[in-house]
């Protein structure tokens, strides 16, 4: 991290910047570009950086056009609601097609994507997403393609609801380990007689011969490889390892294919403020494209350095060579249209929308991949916040122009469309309709989905506790069309359909229970927060075929526009005194432990302890969730700013007692006008109804970059 004295208040390294193309660029993102990204691209520097300045020369204008439409969209709903304060409800469909905001529906169309690796395509299994600021994190979700399913059970509390033994290895808990993996494998891939209890090794006689896909001598017997759904399951036998030396067979470990695609994040999961940031991002990008990311780390007393994993060499059962990937495929997310970064300033000074350089730069970085990353030579961008069809037929034109630059065939940059605002998910076809070309996923966000559903129906009236709002009616319609729209408009066998987040990283067993739901939906990946959850998630495309679940749900009916409309309101409902203090306090604890990190440590993804001391993953869509909560009940008189302001106070010392091992915290408790992290907070309740899109991005970039400034981070 820079020191606060190289960073001035407007976030710009006080190294300098240089002028490329009429645009004045820092002079680390210019050195980064010329001296790391375009090497070995075959693109000079001049034709990059005027290619570059074209870009944000033709996008800036639309973009802010763009920007300009949501605004003007937000004021009438918002002067709807003034004028018919007594409605209980969201503003009707009737009136939201009159301003545009509903669109008409397409023609029915199947998108036309192609190119699409299998992983995307044909193949169901869970995602992960990891922030881009972490090499070390980066290098175990790139690595997280397979996954240990004894060390998940053991190190977790899925077992049985059990969390692991301090201390040396539990011998009574291996074997439920054991027992538990040999009953996944039953069920998974069963023998033609018995059970894989029996199993003494060698090649065993399965039910379904076609699932043996490999075969691996060893010292000490033939390694199996076995398939299931698509997705590959090692059998590892080592007779010298303490478990397999107890297994009749010397099975020491079943390893599953678990990550089959991770999202590597420059959006709501990092902290990424000013050019030494963003430079940081494009970087550790740039180094899993090329392959050559490595991260050195200590760990028990031993200096360790991890780096990408290999492929996995097997032997086919006709005797042919077979190679699997060792890492999960690579996507990129890069930030919204909202944005704009100081690390670029166009020609009139204002600072270049961050969207555009994503685009520009981390598809450059991309060029470096030689089909280790995707087979197909695809570039996959998810590209998130976009608020309806001319906001996603914008990243399709932004797409075919940087295709133009980099020289490249049209479409090779594939968009994943988030599908994680009210205006998107409700014209949904027609969003897909604007990118049916290169569209390779729609995923429902249901944190950042929330957080719009309250700022859109701000002024309709207060909404309904968090909990609760998990539980209303607009909430399974959403769920619901994304699946039975993303079938209609042809994604089974060429795109994803997704579903979002476990929030929960500690908390295995319930993931095992619940996250089943995806693949029953007929979703083809869901979101999971760790290495260890996605090896316990794909359990369950083992016990569901995915194509099954889609072709039962094919040609349904999506579920009423009316249902995803219905704002999830109190609707007269009276809330007692004690259960408002305890979700003021919830909402302010959340809010507290998250920003205190990502405002005075730069970290954009926490696991923060709620009050039950329950961690939970906090990234900047939680964080929208909470603050526009707040800012609904303040606005609609269920709590006081006095009451507001107590809780912060009160929360801050709970949150600083939370954080006491770290010994880079610094307590906001006492310093309450001066903590640049305790006045982010505030401001993010006390502005939450004027903030664009109820976004918390505008507020943290200005505390953070203070608290860069002051020399707090």
């Amino acid at each position: 991290m820079a020191s606060a004295a190289s960073i001035d208040p407007a976030g710009t390294a006080s190294a300098g910047t240089v002028g490329r193309a009429g645009l004045t660029v820092a002079t680390a993102l210019a050195a980064f570009v010329e001296d790391e990204a375009l090497p070995g691209t075959g693109i000079a520097p001049d034709a990059f950086w005027q290619g570059f300045a074209a870009l944000h020369d033709r996008f800036t204008p639309e973009n802010r056009a763009l920007l300009a439409t949501r605004e003007a969209l937000q004021a009438r709903i918002d002067d709807w609601h003034r004028a018919n304060p007594d409605a209980g409800t969201g503003a009707p469909e009737a009136f939201l097609r009159e301003i545009g905001y509903l669109v008409r529906e397409p023609a029915p169309f199947r998108i036309a994507t192609h190119g699409v690796d299998p992983e995307i395509a044909r193949i169901a299994g869970p995602q992960l997403v990891v922030p881009v600021l972490n090499p070390r994190f980066l290098l175990n979700a790139a690595n997280a393609r397979w996954g240990s399913l004894y060390d998940a059970f053991y190190g977790t509390d899925a077992l049985n609801g059990g969390a692991a033994p301090a201390g040396p290895y539990n011998a009574e808990r291996g074997a439920r380990v054991v027992a538990a993996a040999r009953h996944f494998l039953d069920a998974a891939c069963p023998l033609a007689e018995g059970s894989w209890a029996d199993w003494q090794g060698g090649v065993p006689a399965l039910a379904d011969p076609s699932q043996l896909r490999g075969l691996r001598p060893t010292d000490c017997g033939t390694e199996l490889l076995l398939a299931n759904n698509g997705l590959h399951i090692e059998l590892v036998i080592d007779r010298n390892h303490p478990i397999g030396a107890a297994h009749p067979a010397g099975l020491a470990d079943v390893r599953l294919e678990s990550a089959l695609s991770t999202i590597v994040d420059l959006e709501d999961s990092v902290a990424a403020v000013d050019a030494e940031d963003k430079v940081a991002a494009y970087r550790n990008w740039l180094g899993l494209m090329q392959g050559t990311l490595e991260a050195s780390f200590a760990k028990g007393g031993k200096a360790l350095t991890r780096r990408l994993e290999e492929d996995r060499a097997w032997t086919a059962p006709d005797g042919s060579d077979l190679r699997l990937k060792g890492r999960a495929l690579l996507l990129v997310r890069n930030v919204g249209h909202l944005m704009t970064t100081p690390a670029v300033l166009l020609p009139d000074g204002s600072e270049a929308f961050e969207g555009i350089c994503d685009a520009a730069i981390t598809c450059l970085a991309a060029l470096h991949d030689r089909g280790s990353n995707s087979a197909t030579g695809a570039i996959y961008v998810v590209k998130p916040k976009m608020h309806g069809p001319d906001e996603c037929a914008f990243a399709n034109d932004l797409f075919d122009a940087v295709e133009d630059m980099l020289g490249l065939p049209r479409d090779t940059i594939k968009i994943g469309v988030m599908d994680e605002e009210r205006r998107t998910s409700a014209n949904l076809a027609a969003c897909i309709h604007a990118v049916r070309t290169r569209v390779f996923f729609i995923n429902t966000g249901f944190l950042d989905r929330t957080g719009d559903e309250i700022h859109t129906a701000m002024l309709a009236g207060p909404v309904l506790p968090k909990a609760r709002i998990k539980e209303a009616k607009w909430i399974a319609a959403y769920e619901a069309r994304n699946v039975q729209i993303g079938l209609a408009c042809g994604f089974a066998g060429r795109a994803q359909i997704g579903k979002g987040m476990w929030a929960a990283p500690d908390m295995m067993q319930a993931m095992v229970e619940q996250k089943i739901a995806h693949p029953l939906s007929g979703a083809s990946t869901a979101w999971v927060p760790s290495p260890t959850a996605a090896t316990l998630h794909a359990m369950h495309y083992h016990r569901v075929a995915v194509t099954g679940a889609q072709a039962a749900r094919m040609g349904e009916a999506p579920a009423p526009l009316a249902d995803l409309l219905t704002v999830p309101l109190l609707d007269g409902e009276t809330l007692s005194p004690e259960a408002i203090a305890h979700e003021l306090d919830t909402n302010v604890q959340a809010i507290l432990g998250y920003v205190v990190r990502w405002v005075e440590q730069g970290v954009g993804c926490s696991k923060v302890p709620d009050l039950a001391g329950i961690g939970l993953m906090e990234d900047r869509a939680t964080l929208r969730i909470a603050s526009q909560h707040i800012g609904n009940w303040l606005l609609h008189g269920l709590v006081s700013e006095g009451e507001v302001d107590g809780a912060l106070r009160r929360m801050a010392a709970k949150v600083d007692a939370q954080n006491a091992g770290d010994p880079a915290y610094v307590p906001m408790a006492g310093r309450e006008g001066t903590s640049p992290a305790y006045r982010a907070a505030r401001a993010l309740v006390m502005e939450a109804c004027e903030q664009p899109g109820g976004y918390t991005e505008p507020l943290l970039h200005v505390w953070r970059r203070e608290a860069k400034w002051e020399g707090c981070a």
